[in-house]
């Protein structure tokens, strides 16, 4: 697939790191508007070597980004967790993914999963499923094309959400709340 590029566009390249599944996805905004490219997984379970997995990380990322040239990668920071070596290990995946961006001189930019979710459901404690559910809406998927694992759909997230934090223009309007949110934006009401 070759993507025709326009001038006021930027693709976005979102990943959920894993060391048995990672998780990518890619969105293209334009004109202030974002829409799915490709969502998938990196599927290493079947690999047994950790060292390998990470090369195979590295080479899979590398290719994404070759095949669909986004111009700024964001990915899910680590969560702090009780088991200390599930941490590093997601870390090291990680960091080769992040290796392969910046082999590409692509920015990257770090999110919470906190803030991820924060931004596509306005709730941090959300379900991959609630996050899964609202991206459905946010960007019009299909229900039924939807991949088998989550770690897609949070990639997807992860890239929706850089969207949401650099790409919508800045206005100088502040709100005191949701109230006054909707009373200042009432033409942005769907009464559906």
């Amino acid at each position: 697939m070759v993507l025709q590029r326009i001038d006021n566009e930027r693709i976005i390249l979102g990943i959920d790191p894993g060391t048995n599944i990672m998780g990518y996805g890619v969105i293209k905004v334009v004109s202030n508007k974002a829409e799915i490219v490709a969502m998938g997984i990196i599927d290493m379970r079947k690999m047994t070597d950790p060292y390998l997995r990470l090369g195979n990380i590295f080479q899979r990322v590398k290719g994404i980004i070759e095949e669909y040239l986004p111009d700024e990668m964001a990915i899910e920071a680590p969560f702090f967790g009780k088991n200390i070596q599930s941490m590093l290990k997601l870390g090291r995946a990680q960091g080769v993914a992040i290796a392969a961006a910046i082999n590409h001189d692509i920015p990257i930019f770090e999110y919470a999963p906190l803030k991820i979710k924060m931004a596509i459901t306005g709730q941090g404690q959300a379900s991959k499923e609630q996050v899964a559910d609202m991206l459905l809406r946010l960007l019009k998927l299909d229900k039924d094309n939807l991949p088998k694992f989550m770690d897609a759909t949070d990639a997807l997230g992860v890239a929706y959400c850089h969207y949401l934090q650099t790409g919508r223009p800045v206005n100088n309007v502040s709100y005191k709340g949701w109230k006054d949110f909707i009373n200042k934006n009432k033409e942005r009401i769907n009464s559906k």
